[in-house]
């Protein structure tokens, strides 16, 4: 039976597995033990066993209203639908780390399944160093932490989920995003494992590439899931509002894409190796740091867990033990790493380093604007605020010109370059730039917003003009181009769309940018005029929920005497909580969209007033649009074989004796 005592086990006995894991494979590839590096796979397997036996036990007292169990009490009730009972297990700060831990789990025995073109050595080294960070998440767990801890007299119902994560979306963004986090584990355990064996090659570049993009992926659609939710949940209207937790998650995405750049150089031309490397380290770290950001109370945030000094602590001392000791090991080994190929400043490796540079200034810029205000309020207890302005006014001017150089990047070739075959090729791309910036200047207000919807159309068709001379179209006839372009390897199509994807998520944020509001108070009849739009509320009534009762408007829009569509939002009140939030109601025909919320209510029955909230979002779906389409050109590229498992055959190393030493 799947009881919480059985998943109490289950959690321990994996800690301990992790613990043997991330000691035993260790010591096997510093002796060359194959019996102990041996030992490896099946430990990372038996360890996920574990953490799935206790996944499994946790979910179960939530489906059966096991209120005993105090992390259940806190956070689920009878009343709640089962969709909430079952996600509402990781939207609690217990429940979310052992989901972590039982994503770590997954990415060892991921490890452990498709690694076997590994070296032995290096891949009981990654696998190890895997489990010793699962076992520092699975001690939080069982300290600190602790999802099966009882209650008595346990109550006859529950506190009740918050009620703004009863929400599909934010339903499954913790898994998605949590996956992108941890996903970095696997690049900073073959960062550490080069580390250790003290070797960078273009094989090792290949084999972390594929995993670094597939972190990459689940983290960009974790992001855009956290937005999406931000903009119909919260009401507020707009999508991102560079909250302290949201830019925990867009740190590390920033990294995370400098690395998997530069691990491409690492494969293509062995140059950038411990800037790879840091980039690894850098990547998960950051991942880690956000990790602590949100629980111990240093960002408030509406994202953020309730906090407790003991699991601040325990988190700031892992965070301390890896990243700390990540960088002392690189501080001493990376001068041992040889020197890659040499390239030209003009030329792909140079396109590419350019790209890092920018994404890492990105990275400082939003890091600083995050931390500055705590750190003000620690050090001379002083409150300030840092929003929209100061990002804005920083990061744009960085972002314009990596879109530039975006369009540039695919078509240089590797180590030399001439500047003037890539701009022959390029002159179109740069005709229509021009065009579409003269039409942004007549539909767009004000400078920035025309200069990146400019600089998305130049990304468009720059990555269509790569596409299009790699297939030779209009040079050759249309069946060849088509046969050219089913032979062309789909990490280059992957490619070109994931820029794409960036481009249409410049667009969107380029519209929205013109997007119009209005918050009024007006009794039920009454018209509005918006954007060329009519609203009218005409009607306002109760209607009860599952585990709440709702206050529904009823808006009609109209245009030029036609009606557009019917909007109803609403205000949900969920007792057992005592809390109220609001449920937007959204028309969308992808151009746009419309967008009602309904605020509180004032007077007396029968002369009744209503807050509501009005807006027009032009392109407002290409945000989200832009970033699917960023994670399908992704998991494209990831599919291409010669990506995911073509890993060339190391050569052998030229001094064996003096390898081992450095292995050592």
């Amino acid at each position: 039976m799947l009881s919480p005592e059985l998943g109490h086990y289950a959690l321990a006995l994996a800690c301990v597995l992790a613990a043997v894991q991330g000691i035993l494979p260790l010591i096997g590839a510093h002796r060359r033990d194959p019996r102990l590096m041996a030992l490896a796979p099946g430990l990372a397997i038996g360890q996920l066993i574990g953490l799935v036996t206790a996944f499994a036990c946790l979910i179960n007292a939530a489906v059966t209203d096991d209120f005993s169990v105090q992390n259940i009490a806190a956070n689920s009730a009878v009343t709640k639908p089962l969709l909430y009972k079952i996600t509402g297990v990781w939207g609690n700060h217990e429940g979310s780390i052992l989901l972590w831990a039982l994503i770590l789990g997954l990415c060892g025995a991921a490890v452990a399944a498709f690694g076997r073109n590994l070296p032995s050595a290096l891949r009981a080294r990654v696998i190890a160093i895997l489990g010793l960070v699962a076992t520092g998440f699975e001690l939080f767990c069982l300290t600190t932490s602790d999802p099966f801890a009882r209650v008595w007299p346990a109550p006859m119902d529950g506190q009740g989920m918050n009620p703004l994560l009863q929400d599909p979306g934010l339903a499954f963004h913790p898994p998605i995003l949590y996956t992108g986090y941890v996903g970095f584990a696997v690049p900073f355990a073959f960062a550490i494992a080069a580390l250790i064996e003290g070797r960078v090659d273009a094989a090792w570049g290949r084999w972390v590439r594929p995993w670094a993009v597939a972190a990459w992926c689940f983290l960009t659609c974790g992001i855009a899931m956290g937005s999406w939710w931000s903009y119909y949940v919260l009401g507020w209207g707009g999508y991102w509002f560079w909250d302290p937790v949201e830019n925990a998650s867009l740190i590390p995405w920033l990294t995370g894409t400098a690395l998997i750049h530069s691990a491409i150089v690492v494969e293509k031309r062995e140059a950038l190796k411990i800037w790879t490397v840091l980039l690894a380290i850098g990547t998960f770290s950051f991942s880690l740091s956000g990790t602590f950001l949100v629980r111990s109370g240093i960002l408030n945030s509406v994202h953020a867990f309730a906090n407790d000094p003991a699991r601040g602590i325990f988190i700031l001392g892992l965070l301390g033990l890896v990243i700390g000791g990540s960088l002392a090991l690189f501080a001493y080994r990376a001068p041992s790493l040889t020197a890659g190929g040499l390239f030209a400043p003009l030329s792909r490796e140079g396109a590419l380093v350019l790209n890092n540079i920018l994404l890492c200034s990105l990275c400082a810029v939003v890091l600083t604007g995050t931390m500055y205000p705590p750190f003000m309020s620690l050090l001379f207890d002083r409150t300030i605020s840092v929003g929209k302005p100061f990002f804005d006014a920083t990061t744009i001017p960085l972002a314009l010109p990596l879109f530039i150089f975006m369009g540039f990047g695919p078509m240089l070739p590797w180590k030399r370059a001439q500047l003037w075959p890539v701009l022959n090729r390029l002159w179109l791309a740069a005709g229509l730039t021009v065009v579409a910036a003269c039409v942004a200047m007549r539909q767009l207000a004000g400078v920035l917003p025309v200069l990146c919807a400019a600089a998305a159309i130049w990304i468009i068709v720059s990555c269509a003009t790569d596409i299009a001379t790699r297939i030779q179209l209009f040079r050759t006839p249309l069946r060849s181009s088509l046969q050219r372009l089913r032979g062309l390897p789909r990490s280059i199509i992957g490619t070109a769309i994931a820029h794409t994807g960036v481009a249409i998520t410049v667009l969107g944020l380029a519209g929205m940018s013109q997007a119009q509001h209005r918050i009024v108070e007006v009794p039920v009849g009454s018209t509005q005029n918006l954007a060329g739009y009519e609203w009218t509320l005409t009607d306002v009534h109760s209607e009860p929920g599952p585990n709440y009762t709702a206050m529904v408007a009823t808006i009609e829009i109209r245009r030029n005497g036609h009606v557009v569509t019917v909007l109803r939002p609403s205000k949900r009140s969920f007792n057992t909580q005592n809390q109220t939030t609001t449920d937007v109601a959204i028309h969308t025909n992808m151009l746009s969209d419309l967008y009602g919320v309904l605020g509180d209510s004032h007077g007396t029955e029968g002369h009744m007033t209503y807050v509501l909230r009005l807006h027009y979002n032009p392109l407002a779906p290409w945000m989200w649009l832009g970033a699917l389409i960023m994670a399908f050109g992704g998991a494209l590229s990831l599919s291409d074989r010669r990506v995911r498992v073509g890993a060339p055959r190391r050569a052998a190393a030229p001094h064996a004796s003096s390898t081992q030493g450095i292995a050592s």
